[in-house]
């Protein structure tokens, strides 16, 4: 806890002086343009990632970057996936997957799961993007060829949320698929996944 209370140290005298006016300004206003669902790995920072400054990102974080197909009912997911479309206006939505992801991992090689019994309720999620990789593609190892896989499958899940279908009805938003590579700092924008689903 040492480092975090001595970052909040040095955010307060060198990085927040410097951002008064955007931090002045973000007090009463709250208009991200983008809604970014990544993994809940410590290792994927999107506002790092992307270089975006407070504000500009909506951020639902989760294992596996997984959305659940809408369902009636309470869902922390889904209510914030509402407000980020409905309420908020965003114009873009990205699904991030990224390399070596623990859930993909645990999925792809099978990892007993019992001793787990919520990570293997909530990976049941990724059932269509293991269904969808069954054969991965010259060159892609099993994990590389789930990760890609899930972040389509995802795209498709969040099309079946009722803000996000009427917003893609609209056509005031629109759909993304990312892949963030941890050793190269690589990200890869999956080009047949977004507007196939807005059709």
């Amino acid at each position: 806890m040492r480092h975090l209370a001595q970052g909040i140290d040095r955010f307060q005298r060198e990085i927040f002086p410097a951002k008064a006016g955007l931090f002045a300004h973000l007090a009463t206003n709250h208009q991200p343009g983008t809604l970014f669902i990544s993994c809940s790995d410590a290792r994927v920072v999107p506002e790092l990632i992307t270089q975006s400054d407070p504000g500009e990102l909506f951020v639902i974080r989760t294992a596996g970057n997984l959305v659940p197909a809408y369902t009636p009912g309470a869902d922390g997911v889904a209510a914030s996936i509402e407000y980020a479309v409905a309420v908020l206006g965003v114009k873009d939505v990205i699904v991030c997957g990224h390399s070596a992801c623990g859930a993909m991992t645990a999925l792809a090689e099978g990892h007993d799961l019992n001793g787990a019994p919520a990570i293997a309720d909530w990976l049941r999620h990724a059932d269509a993007s293991q269904a969808r990789a069954i054969a991965p593609s010259a060159g892609e190892d099993k994990v590389s060829a789930l990760v890609r896989q899930n972040v389509a499958a995802q795209l498709t899940n969040l099309a079946t949320h009722p803000s996000v279908a009427r917003a893609l009805a609209e056509g005031s938003v629109r759909l993304h698929g990312w892949v963030f590579d941890i050793p190269t700092g690589t990200v890869e924008e999956l080009l047949d996944a977004p507007q196939a689903l807005a059709a």
